[in-house]
């Protein structure tokens, strides 16, 4: 591929192009809570159990409300910067205006890689899905390539034409998903101890200590994973300071009540040994209960929010490809707004090849944490932002569209547990945390000896604020 932005010619061609074709603004609070539940739904029906291999049942349990008070802090911080920055881009456009180029680099690329390994994990458990489906039907040699590459291919063509439709279809199918786990919840019922859960024969102490707590942190993630992709969309919401923080607060209660559902019907019918290493937990335990109607449903929940949250992971990858691209980050062919569909087709057709190759390894666990420590890098770039954001522009300098509450403490918090679960990761996976800070290193490297100059520092600066105190 040709960098055009060797080519000033070209450069004004392009700049040109997509100058003249900007992004709908046509969504509103419902879609913002579907682009954020949407993602990250997915991690109730997979995922979150390998924590209970890490600490055991009571382990995942802490493990998933201390990481849901990470993200409540993700979620405040987000929302208030989110609201004031409303770009493309989403954490991307809040270090490009706020930290400067190569952080704004980094922070677009930790984006696109955790949301593209997590729509590579969404694919491979449709293919799982169906491979299981297949082997309870008598037909043992079926291959879930095809599919893999279909869903993909599938979504990328719903993202290709329209974001009003996509994240419509992500609230149809997110909703529907999540209705399927009150199902089980109240399939088994809980009303009547002993009945069908057994909680009291199942659940053990911790089997390693509250250092397996701590290990659990890691996948205790993929709870809630992908939420704050609700930024992304920012340049595309009708009401930036109203849709964003009631979409993101609403999107991470609902996680809260949905992973608290899945992890006590999960630890009352799965011995946590088998819990730990299992591929489709919430499937597994309606199949326990021996109710085809709960393993149907259960089936096709598994499925619509495995292709919900990889559906998000499209728009929200390609959202931040796309503005690293016009703002020449990336070659600015990238930048390019389709002139019918109003999408950022060619960052959408980029990424698909990528999340394919990803999803064919049949790796679950490492892609898993890939993307989990990508995700975990651009968390903790957050309390930096957060608190270079008031210093420079303190409260009433500029008009802010959400106040969050309690500052600088979620900052600090957040900072903590970012650290605690960096530790977590080592714990499981210190080779692969070394080889992905490694690649980080390489390609910042990169971008200061060849991109750097073809960003345009005034052209970053895009809202209309005041010089920052100190300036």
């Amino acid at each position: 591929m040709v960098d055009q932005t060797s080519n000033p010619a070209a450069v004004s061609g392009a700049a040109a192009e997509t100058d003249r074709v900007g992004l709908l603004r046509v969504l509103g609070p419902v879609h913002v809570w579907a682009l954020g539940v949407g993602i990250v739904l997915v991690g109730e029906f997979m995922g979150w159990n390998f924590s209970v291999g890490k600490g055991g049942a009571m382990g995942a349990l802490i493990a998933c409300w201390v990481i849901g008070l990470l993200y409540t802090c993700v979620a405040m911080i987000d929302s208030e910067v989110t609201s004031t920055v409303a770009a493309a881009g989403g954490q991307y456009a809040q270090a490009k205006h706020i930290m400067g180029p190569l952080m704004a680099f980094n922070v677009g690329l930790y984006l696109v890689m955790a949301y593209t390994m997590l729509e590579a994990a969404d694919a491979l458990i449709v293919g799982d899905l169906l491979t299981i489906l297949a082997e309870q039907t008598g037909y043992d040699a079926l291959d879930p390539k095809p599919f893999v590459i279909l869903i993909i291919s599938m979504l990328a063509f719903l993202n290709y034409r329209g974001v009003f439709m996509t994240l419509t279809l992500n609230f149809i199918i997110t909703a529907a998903a999540f209705v399927t786990i009150v199902i089980l919840f109240v399939g088994v019922q809980p009303w009547t101890a002993g009945a069908v859960l057994k909680h009291s024969d199942l659940l053990t102490d911790l089997p390693y200590g509250w250092i397996g707590v701590i290990a659990a942190f890691q996948f205790g993630i993929w709870y809630y994973l992908g939420i704050e992709g609700t930024c992304q969309a920012a340049e595309e919401v009708r009401s930036p300071s109203r849709s964003l923080p009631l979409g993101t607060m609403t999107g991470i209660m609902t996680l809260l009540i949905a992973a608290t559902l899945t992890w006590y019907v999960c630890s009352g019918l799965l011995p946590w040994e088998y819990l730990g290493q299992a591929t489709v937990p919430l499937y597994d335990a309606a199949r326990m209960t021996g109710s085809t109607t709960l393993q149907v449903f259960l089936f096709v929940g598994t499925l619509f929010a495995a292709t919900a949250s990889a559906n998000g992971c499209i728009n929200d990858a390609s959202r931040a490809w796309f503005s690293m691209g016009r703002d020449r980050y990336m070659p600015h062919w990238f930048g390019a707004v389709h002139p019918r569909y109003r999408t950022p087709y060619r960052s959408i057709l980029f990424l698909i090849p990528i999340a394919v190759s990803f999803a064919f390894t049949g790796l679950l666990d490492q892609v898993i944490t890939f993307s989990i420590l990508s995700g975990l890098l651009g968390y903790t770039f957050m309390p930096i932002n957060m608190i270079m954001f008031r210093r420079k522009w303190p409260l009433g300098s500029i008009r802010r569209g959400y106040v969050h509450p309690f500052h600088p403490i979620p900052a600090i918090v957040l900072m903590l547990l970012c650290i605690t679960t960096f530790f977590a990761t080592y714990l499981g996976f210190g080779t692969q945390l070394l080889a992905m800070m490694l690649f980080y290193v390489v390609v910042s490297l990169w971008f200061s000896m060849h991109r750097y100059k073809y960003v345009r520092r005034a052209d970053q600066f895009t809202m209309n604020w005041p010089k920052p105190q100190g300036y």
